[in-house]
């Protein structure tokens, strides 16, 4: 093998790692809402929407989280958030839903938080309270749209389709059957079991991508090593 051969052989395992890298980093950066499942029926909890800035130029500066109205969340409050202002938008429900307060015949469609910045390698929680989740429902989708101060707008709108994770997957809450008038988890015990398993399923990426990574830079040294050794025998 040829000097050459091996240095391109060298420079190309070095860019496999750096693009190992940068795949691990990209797919963990899409909006969430936790906790990840509730009851059917759940009466008053609170939802968390984590969204991420995944742009290193450019800062979040709006967030617009689309309610499904088909199986509609009732009751929804915005918990008031440092530098964000929160707009609820409501529409007029195509089926009322009755419950024992009575009929209900709009509920919230739209809540969009602006004002406020989230920087290069940071996040934002945005709670939401609700009064009670649909009971007909296996899950529920919540397409986001997150705007940079660029002008660039990400849609997380797209729905797994039970294969692959899509590029920008909608958050999603699944409907668990379970007893709907059990009192929730208080939002921070709540938060802190979501941050554990955050944490737990960031640590097992990051020991696999540390894995193919040291397994890359191994290939790069050892081609490194042979070139240096002839080099030095010629």
């Amino acid at each position: 093998m040829s000097q050459h051969t091996l240095r391109r052989t060298a420079a190309a395992t070095t860019l496999a790692a750096v693009a190992v890298l940068a795949a691990a980093g990209a797919a963990s950066a899409h909006v969430t809402v936790h906790p990840e499942s509730y009851a059917k029926g759940a009466t008053d909890g609170v939802l968390t929407f984590r969204v991420p800035n995944e742009e290193d130029k450019a800062s979040t500066t709006k967030v617009q989280v689309f309610l499904p109205t088909d199986h509609p969340v009732l009751g929804v409050l915005v918990h008031p958030q440092d530098g964000w202002t929160a707009k609820v938008t409501t529409t007029k429900l195509k089926t009322p839903v009755k419950t024992d307060d009575g009929t209900i015949t709009e509920a919230a469609s739209e809540i969009t938080f602006s004002g406020g910045r989230i920087g290069a390698g940071q996040y934002e929680d945005f709670d939401v309270a609700f009064g009670q989740l649909p009971d007909k429902a296996g899950q529920l989708s919540f397409k986001t749209l997150q705007t940079y101060s660029d002008a660039k707008v990400v849609r997380w709108i797209e729905e797994s389709t039970g294969g692959d994770e899509p590029e920008n997957p909608a958050p999603v809450l699944k409907l668990t059957a379970g007893d709907p008038a059990a009192t929730p988890a208080p939002a921070e015990n709540a938060s802190t079991t979501t941050e554990a398993s955050d944490t737990s399923d960031s640590t097992a990426r990051g020991l696999g991508v540390a894995g193919l990574v040291v397994g890359v830079l191994g290939l790069a040294a050892a081609a490194f090593a042979i070139v240096r050794s002839r080099g030095a025998r010629s």
